[in-house]
């Protein structure tokens, strides 16, 4: 988050203007703070504010708090559903010259890649009712429920997402589902056939999601735009992350109605890294360059960060996670100063 800010505030000297930053705790220092993981000031502060940059939220320490106490469960999603932020975007991009880091074949993943995973966020399996366990009546164990829920408006606006961010790539969306097995999935392929009548200039392809995700370690390049439910999306888009070959390059966005938006790394916290200023900042520095984007309408300021981004990788600088024999190996704060430098 330091190289963030510190980037930001080099993007906001070149274009002449300035952010209001406040800070708020949140996830496990909120624990340790305020007692819960979300505490009503950060929420307070989050009304306030035109977008939330944000890091990472759990960690070890807190893992054995009763689930609904967890960092994540307690923060994350209660975010996501007070906010309204139903369009989460991860683009997962392999440079061209991190290929070598990607678990793929070379031979597959030649010049790189760009996909762009847009999942629905905020309906779903995670969200739906009822979620309980309650105990078998005969007492022999626990029946656990978990219910997968969609509305015609929810598919329907998350649809509208995806097919305007494929009309400004290359035109072409792949819906995933599993309308062969889930009720849900067979309302939401009709639902999405129906609004790409809308949209005639992009081309439409229906996967069950089983087969998409062997299509992404088969051959990522036949994607542009995926368009996916919650749970499905989660796993997908996590799945992109590891073929690019770091979690540590790949931002996210999770937007609402307007011009709100919550932006974060798609990467988790590393307690095994954390405090050796070894992490890569990449996704947090270009999670605020959508920020600058989506948010503040501000197309140049994001298309400056991310261009200085791709300068330093092709100039051969790299973190531990991406590094390679023949590369220049760098600190988080060196990799920060040099985006910054390149700007």
């Amino acid at each position: 988050m330091a190289e963030a800010l510190k980037v930001i505030d080099k993007i906001g000297q070149k274009f002449s203007f300035t952010f209001d930053i406040k800070h708020a705790d949140v996830g496990g220092i909120a624990i340790d703070n305020h007692g819960k993981a979300l505490p009503d000031s950060t929420i307070e502060s989050c009304r306030a504010s035109q977008a939330i940059l944000f890091g990472s939220v759990g960690g070890p320490k807190w893992e054995k708090l009763p689930p609904h106490e967890q960092p994540e469960r307690a923060a994350l999603l209660p975010l996501r559903k007070l906010f309204g932020l139903y369009a989460n975007l991860r683009p997962a991009i392999c440079y061209e010259g991190l290929t070598h880091a990607s678990p793929l074949k070379q031979s597959i993943i030649e010049g790189g890649f760009n996909v762009l995973c847009i999942r629905e966020l905020t309906g779903g399996i995670y969200f739906g009712q009822p979620k309980k366990s309650e105990p078998l009546e005969d007492g022999k164990g626990v029946r656990s429920i978990d219910t997968m829920v969609y509305t015609t408006p929810e598919i329907e606006r998350i649809t509208h997402v995806a097919f305007k961010a494929a009309q400004k790539r290359a035109r072409k969306l792949h819906s995933i589902d599993k309308a062969n097995v889930l009720e849900n999935s067979v309302q939401w392929r009709k639902t999405v056939t129906q609004i790409a009548k809308e949209y005639p200039e992009v081309e439409l392809i229906h996967m069950y999601v089983d087969n998409a995700a062997m299509q992404l370690v088969r051959n990522p390049k036949q994607f542009d735009v995926l368009l996916c439910e919650n749970m499905f999306g989660d796993i997908l888009s996590d799945e992109m992350a590891m073929i690019t070959g770091s979690l540590g390059m790949l931002p996210s966005a999770s937007l609402a109605e307007g011009t709100f938006g919550m932006y974060e790394p798609s990467g988790g916290t590393a307690p095994d890294i954390a405090g050796k200023g070894i992490a890569n900042p990449i996704a947090q520095i270009l999670s605020a360059a959508m920020m600058l984007r989506y948010s503040f309408a501000h197309e140049a300021a994001a298309q400056a960060i991310e261009n200085a981004v791709e300068k330093v990788i092709s100039e051969g600088y790299r973190t531990g996670d991406i590094y390679s024999e023949g590369t220049k190996r760098v600190n988080t704060r060196e990799i920060g100063d040099l985006i910054c430098a390149a700007i």
